[in-house]
């Protein structure tokens, strides 16, 4: 309903033509189509960010199923978990590049493509080497998802639903590890690997309906593919003069300026967008969200719990629906203020549970101290959930101008992938080391985001790109 609020204020806002004067001209019916193009075109892409999340999943109900019937120790499955994050970063540093020279579709058929073969191998894998194989491929294709799904939305969203839609591509990541989560305590880890094909069959296919991304079609001059794709999204009878002059405007002033390298992000002029963007997906990853998702089930068992699913399942029943109303809050309450109530939520989330780690590692054993860490996790799980997951990613589509969007979107997702790795592959040594230490680690780096968000954080809601940017070049 809240979302269907959203729409109807976007009809019915002045930037964007009231619903009289559609009426007016007749044109109603076409207003209508060009709403449902937009939902449909980002319906379609956020089946990237489901495999995304199914892949990112994986690892958590597979453990002791691979671990058995491949005779893995805790150490090879830790390299077979974390080595997603190995194929995410080659993708993050490919990513921009695939996006600006094969478009918007192109690098999700690619990103696509690269899931399925990974899937296969995982499926037919009857050795380790195999397996990571496959586990590298579908990260790949993971770290193309990861840049261009959020970067497609923001392109062809109108500035008042640019963030809720936005925030589907989170919603969608969820959904996916959510529902690899509860499917994988009920099939096997083979049959889990086939059912991942589902969502990469999807998007390829969907592919063929939607309208590539105006602003890439305008960037690389094909004038008429541009035209074309406006009308795709707004209706072949509306009026797309004024939204076409600025973007032509915004992309000519762009192409005067040279071709934008990694060392150019640190100019006076971008370098408030770099540090926002890069700082915003260190924290998100090094506050230990993809060591306690990778492996959820083996840290309910370290905190007393008898089995891991439980746990696991309650993990992926709450994602859901906190995602969801994060993304309905994200153009409601801002990107700001929800990252801060994120952020605050994640510290308290990590210091419960270091406080009940501390407490089992003293010798209290009682059954409150276990519930006190399911607790402490769930609060971490469903404040992330909340705003941390989604946000970073709308802000890092939001603030970096086009000439520069595929350079800056690879070292951001780089960043990002790389605190992944470094998580998810360092993680099961840390909690060996000392599971309360490891939770305060965690609980430092989420008091030290709540700083950083503000002292840094930028409020984009209800602005175009290019206000954005200029606000930021200021």
């Amino acid at each position: 309903m809240a979302i269907d609020k959203d729409i109807e204020d976007w009809m019915g806002s002045e930037q964007n033509g009231s619903v009289e004067l559609l009426i007016e001209h007749g044109d109603l019916k076409s207003s209508k189509r060009s709403i449902w193009m937009i939902l449909f075109s980002t319906i379609v892409v956020v089946c990237g960010s489901f495999i995304f999340g199914s892949c990112v999943g994986f690892s958590a109900p597979s453990q002791s199923g691979i671990m058995n019937d491949m005779g893995l120790s805790l150490s090879e499955f830790a390299v077979f978990g974390s080595i997603l994050t190995i194929g995410a970063m080659i993708g993050a540093i490919a990513s921009g590049r695939i996006a600006d020279f094969l478009g918007r579709k192109g690098a999700m058929r690619v990103s696509a493509l690269f899931g399925m073969i990974g899937w296969l191998a995982i499926y037919f894998g009857e050795d380790v080497l195999l397996l990571d194989f496959g586990r590298i491929f579908t990260g790949f294709g993971t770290g193309v998802f990861s840049y261009v799904v959020p970067v497609f939305i923001a392109e062809i969203s109108p500035k008042n639903l640019r963030g809720v839609l936005t925030a589907l591509n989170q919603l969608m990541i969820v959904g996916g590890l959510s529902v690899t989560y509860i499917v994988g305590t009920i099939v096997s880890w083979r049959e889990l690997a086939l059912i991942g094909l589902i969502p990469c069959l999807i998007l390829l296919l969907g592919l063929f309906f939607i309208p590539e991304s105006p602003r890439w079609l305008a960037k690389v001059g094909k004038q008429e593919l541009f035209e074309e794709s406006l009308h795709r999204l707004h209706g072949k009878d509306a009026d797309i003069s004024e939204e076409a002059a600025e973007i032509q405007d915004y992309i000519e002033t762009l192409n005067r300026l040279p071709r934008a390298r990694i060392v150019d992000l640190f100019q006076r002029k971008y370098i408030r967008s770099t540090i926002v963007g890069v700082g915003l997906m260190a924290f998100q990853q090094f506050g230990g969200i993809n060591g306690i998702v990778f492996y959820s089930s083996q840290t309910f068992v370290s905190a007393g719990f008898s089995s891991g699913n439980f746990g696991t399942i309650l993990i992926g029943a709450i994602q859901l629906p906190i995602t969801a109303l994060g993304a309905i809050l994200t153009d409601k309450t801002g990107r700001k203020p929800l990252l801060l109530i994120s952020s605050s939520g994640t510290f308290l989330g990590c210091f419960v549970g270091a406080l009940s780690f501390y407490l089992r590692e003293q010798g209290v054993n009682a059954e409150w101290v276990s519930v006190l860490t399911l607790c402490g996790i769930l609060i971490y799980i469903g404040s992330f959930a909340m705003g941390m997951g989604a946000i970073p990613w709308i802000i890092m589509s939001e603030i970096f101008p086009i000439n520069i969007k595929g350079t800056a979107g690879s070292l951001v997702t780089l960043m990002n992938w790389f605190g992944s790795w470094l998580i998810s592959y360092t993680f099961n040594f840390l909690m060996s080391w000392s599971s309360w230490g490891t939770f305060l680690i965690f609980t430092v780096i989420c008091a030290a985001n709540v700083v950083f968000a503000v002292m840094f954080v930028p409020e984009t809601k209800g602005r175009t790109l290019e206000e954005i940017q200029a606000s930021l070049n200021a």
